[in-house]
């Protein structure tokens, strides 16, 4: 008889732990969906770029990375011979818009400063690569209405 009773209870506790096991992977499955729906509904703030040459052209950009260079794969494509293939890369990340310089051969400028290492953008600076300077605007474009 206690053999019976021993089998009753050794089942009793697999599935109770089978039973724990489902809930706490469905909570870690529920938890990451509902944290990929935040992310993907996350809005990214437009970036303006604004050359200060006397054309003033304007660049408008709302994916989270903006590669700038010489390169005609770049999103932002500048034909000036102190601006590199790869120069600098512009990304959305953390809730900021954030400036890199690629390695670039003549260097990528935050308000008069060479990078040295990445930095966070805001509205109103001046950003050069190479010879080649604009001004940043992030959240509205006047061009687009937003």
């Amino acid at each position: 008889m206690s053999g019976i009773v021993l089998l009753i209870l050794r089942m009793l506790l697999s599935a109770t732990l089978y039973a724990f096991l489902g809930w706490a992977l469905y909570t870690l499955w529920a938890s990451l969906r509902q944290q990929a729906l935040a992310v993907s509904n996350q809005k990214i703030p437009s970036l303006t770029l604004t050359s200060t040459d006397e054309l003033a052209e304007e660049y408008y950009y709302i994916q989270a990375v903006v590669n700038v260079g010489r390169g005609t794969t770049n999103d932002l494509t500048i034909n000036n011979d102190t601006v590199s293939s790869h120069h600098a890369r512009l990304a959305y990340n953390l809730n900021q818009w954030w400036l890199q310089d690629l390695n670039s051969t003549n260097g990528t400028y935050i308000n008069g400063q060479r990078l040295l290492t990445s930095t966070v953008l805001t509205t109103g600076d001046l950003i050069g690569f190479g010879e080649i300077n604009m001004t940043v605007t992030i959240g509205s474009s006047s061009q687009f209405g937003t």
